[in-house]
């Protein structure tokens, strides 16, 4: 029987290769795909994200630990899909209009799919009407907004205004983050929420999703 405690250990450690063969085993021995996930790798990731918070673990880290959880999700994901079972949410992630740069958007993106979302990654220099358009046909129910720059922060206002204009505004969350953010601007702006880490934003997408509308 797969020792369950290896596969954590091996996520906390960020060792992929590892991660992958004791997620194979488990999945070979009828283990259900939805309750490792949820009892084994995202309590792995969630741990990860609290060494961060306390300063145990840095951005190194945290990239090698979702880089080991993402070895294994590869595997369990085609399962769960086949099960019908549903993820802890949808967000549509990208760095807005005019930014490029992806860095912290892509840290965020790999936490959030290892806290068990499904994640819509749009890149970078992402229009207001592409998140739109992730919402609507893609399903998302929370929209990610990243910017690095004090000159591309409008665009998050823009990305909220386009929501209204679009009639779905209140089926759908925003949060945002990045380097010049606050949570003072997001309130000036009317964004749902803000976060200025990767771990944080894990768990302020759980808490929005808990206040997404149940007919979106």
């Amino acid at each position: 029987m797969v020792d369950r405690e290896k596969l954590y250990q091996a996520i906390l450690t960020g060792d992929a290769k590892s991660a992958r063969a004791l997620t194979e085993e488990a999945l070979k021995e009828s283990v259900d795909p939805k309750e490792l996930l949820d009892k084994t790798l995202i309590p792995a990731m969630d741990e990860v994200g609290r060494l961060f918070e306390t300063n145990e673990y840095f951005v190194p880290e945290l990239l090698i630990s979702a880089r080991a959880m993402k070895s294994a999700l590869e595997l369990i994901k085609p399962l769960l899909a086949e099960k019908g079972a549903e993820p802890a949410g949808r967000v549509a992630i990208g760095t807005v209009k005019g930014d490029l740069h992806d860095i912290g958007k892509n840290l965020v993106a790999a936490m959030l799919e290892g806290g068990g979302f499904e994640v819509v990654d749009l890149g970078v220099d992402v229009s207001p009407e592409a998140f739109v358009t992730a919402a609507k046909d893609k399903g998302a129910s929370i929209i990610a907004l990243s910017a690095l720059l004090t000159t591309t922060m409008p665009a998050m206002k823009k990305v909220v205004a386009a929501l209204e204009e679009a009639g779905i505004r209140e089926r759908v969350k925003v949060m945002i983050g990045g380097a010049p953010i606050t949570q003072r601007y997001a309130d000036e702006i009317g964004a749902d929420g803000y976060s200025d880490n990767a771990s944080g934003a894990v768990a302020l997408a759980r808490s929005l999703a808990a206040k997404v509308p149940a007919a979106a």
